[in-house]
């Protein structure tokens, strides 16, 4: 029973460290070249955005954000990583932190 339990915290810890890295996959570099708060938009160079099937590098987009107060949290020049999903509106930003 002692194994069973040790076989199950493995596999558990496994699949953390998987859903880990599909999360750090999904996540997009880029890098911020214009901010319209007034209009809750970002301007970013960015590489490919796979979860959109966006394969191109070096693009310059106009994105929404989801939260307009992820405006201020960056600045133009700032790098950043973000996420990004299809909306009614347009492609809508949902998650953006400072890169590293």
């Amino acid at each position: 029973m002692k194994i069973n339990k040790i076989a199950a915290a493995a596999l558990a810890l496994s699949f953390a460290f998987a859903a880990s890295a599909v999360a750090q996959a999904a996540m997009v570099n880029g890098e911020v070249k214009k901010i319209d708060e007034s209009a809750g938009k970002i301007t970013l160079k960015h590489g490919p955005i796979k979860s959109l099937d966006m394969d191109e590098d070096g693009m310059t987009m106009v994105f929404r954000v989801q939260d307009p107060a992820m405006l201020k949290q960056v600045k133009v020049g700032d790098k950043v990583q973000f996420e990004a999903e299809r909306a009614t509106a347009g492609i809508t930003i949902t998650k953006m932190q400072k890169g590293k």
